[in-house]
């Protein structure tokens, strides 16, 4: 069974949850803390993407999985981020700001970064890897921006239907998450066992080391604690939906194995930010 048709309609539904999300403050912040807004951009399309690379390099992954790493770190948080400030007590207004922003700008700065690391990792490789850009273009507009927008003018017509939707979306996107995470651990089991030591570091790896630069960079920036954890739940936590999509569609890579660290990034990364909340939640107390 090809998983990948079980990815896409999940996909499609968290995109369509966050046009929901997106109301005309959405893009408000950018106006009410510009700096914030692009320090977090940074992070989310500049920061990670060297990271997830440099971890990938350091810790000399094979090709399948470097391009998994570097491919997780280029598909920003959808509406889960937004949660997670929520829960963290943090800036939800810049959260929901950054995610819109991220989403849309993350169609073009994808393709040209995944060029770049298919090109070096064949070049530093005897295998070779090639990315047939227009139709991940394609694909990410298809599963991305459409049900983007779809939901947002979903959201303007009918508020009240749209608010009840939201509201059941919500609720069933972590479960389908979990569900998808089993179904490629069933499937890609024998390859998770034995890969899990690496791929395991490496997420961990990925999502601490973003944490920490965002946290230190936030800092830098003289912004009040609510941006601070804001930020740092914008840049730490990635969409693995869309990172499998891409992955494993026929039409892009076509590869189990390439979304396996997405998988791992996932779990670890639920548990990571979680503890993260709690932390402080705690500490607010």
């Amino acid at each position: 069974m090809n998983t990948i048709w079980i990815v896409m309609p999940i996909l499609i539904v968290l995109m369509f949850l966050l046009g929901i999300d997106l109301d005309r403050t959405a893009f408000a912040g950018v106006r009410r803390q510009p700096k914030a807004v692009l320090l977090g951009m940074l992070g989310q399309l500049v920061l990670l993407p060297i990271i997830a690379f440099g971890v990938a390099w350091a810790l000399n992954l094979p090709p399948v999985y470097f391009m998994g790493l570097v491919l997780v770190a280029c598909c920003p948080g959808g509406s889960s981020s937004n949660v997670f400030s929520m829960l963290a007590k943090g800036d939800v207004a810049l959260s929901v700001t950054l995610t819109a922003l991220s989403s849309i700008i993350t169609l073009f700065t994808l393709p040209v970064i995944m060029e770049f690391v298919t090109r070096f990792v064949s070049d530093m490789s005897e295998v070779q890897i090639t990315l047939p850009v227009g139709k991940l273009l394609v694909q990410n507009i298809v599963l991305l921006f459409v049900p983007l927008i779809a939901g947002s003018i979903f959201r303007h017509s009918l508020p009240t239907a749209a608010a009840r939707v939201g509201r059941v979306l919500g609720k069933a996107a972590f479960p389908a998450l979990m569900t998808l995470a089993l179904l490629f651990f069933l499937q890609y089991s024998n390859e998770i066992v034995d890969n899990f030591a690496i791929l395991g570091l490496s997420a961990a790896m990925l999502i601490l080391l973003a944490m920490a630069c965002s946290s230190a960079l936030s800092r830098l920036g003289g912004f009040g604690s609510a941006v601070r954890r804001t930020i740092v739940i914008e840049v730490g936590m990635q969409n693995a939906a869309q990172a499998i999509a891409i992955a494993s569609s026929p039409f892009i890579f076509n590869s189990g194995e390439m979304a396996l660290p997405a998988i791992i990034y996932a779990l670890l990364m639920n548990v990571i930010l979680l503890t993260y909340v709690y932390c402080i939640r705690k500490k607010q107390k």
